[in-house]
């Protein structure tokens, strides 16, 4: 039974969470602050955690820097619009994943969901070579095989070859005629159209929210990346 630890300084915030995340294969623990989230930890087996950021006592960066001393659970923020600095932060520090209030509550679940399914299935597994890995994200180009938090996901060979481009530089912006030429190797006539179907389309098979994606990024005038702070 995976332990969940919610910490949030908003008593309210806390007691939703522990109703979207009311089943019966979860055990929950609660903190209101990042120093009572680090002593359950030290007491507990805990296998996710969904931390604020914004906390007194000690902020959700600070503890989440002192628990990846010790630990390589996934760490889920809990952020508001307004902390988008915090949020890139907390991701380059070591988060995993974040969700931004208010909570959409099937979105709550279905992230929680993914970082454990990632975390029990493949934490202890070792990385085989020819494996690019982003997040959840894992190409492995020898076979042609491509998962997303551990289940295999199905690829035409063109998004299968989008997706390959972007991971091979990670925060790299492709503009649309750098991809038609790497992966159709013809002239770019038409370009940015063809390329933008094949985008949505992959979207819609690595991302939870397709319009809101975590990974595949639209940098508007410029092109697309796979989103580096992810990895």
């Amino acid at each position: 039974m995976p332990n969940i630890l919610l910490c949030d300084d908003e008593k309210d915030i806390v007691n939703a969470l522990k109703i979207y995340l009311s089943e019966p294969d979860y055990q929950l623990f609660t903190a209101y602050n990042g120093q009572e989230a680090l002593e359950i930890m030290e007491k507990e087996d805990i296998h996710l955690v969904l931390l604020d950021i914004m906390m007194p006592v000690m902020d959700g960066i600070t503890a989440m820097a002192k628990m990846r001393s010790f630990s390589n659970i996934p760490i889920i923020l809990l952020t508001a619009k307004s902390e988008d600095t915090d949020k890139i932060l907390g991701l380059n520090v070591g988060a995993d994943d974040y969700i931004t209030k208010p909570f959409n509550p099937m979105e709550v679940s279905a992230r929680v969901r993914s970082q454990l399914r990632r975390y029990l299935r493949l934490g202890s597994h070792p990385v085989e070579e020819d494996t690019i890995t982003i997040g959840g994200i894992s190409l492995n180009d020898k076979r042609k095989e491509v998962s997303l938090d551990g289940d295999a996901i199905s690829l035409t060979p063109k998004e299968y070859e989008i997706l390959k481009l972007l991971m091979s530089d990670p925060g790299k912006v492709f503009s649309p005629k750098d991809i038609y030429k790497a992966v159709w190797q013809e002239d770019p006539m038409g370009a940015e159209n063809t390329v933008a179907v094949h985008i949505r389309h992959l979207r819609e098979k690595i991302e939870i929210n397709p319009a809101e994606p975590r990974y595949l990024q639209v940098v508007f005038g410029q092109g697309y990346r796979i989103e580096k702070g992810r990895e």
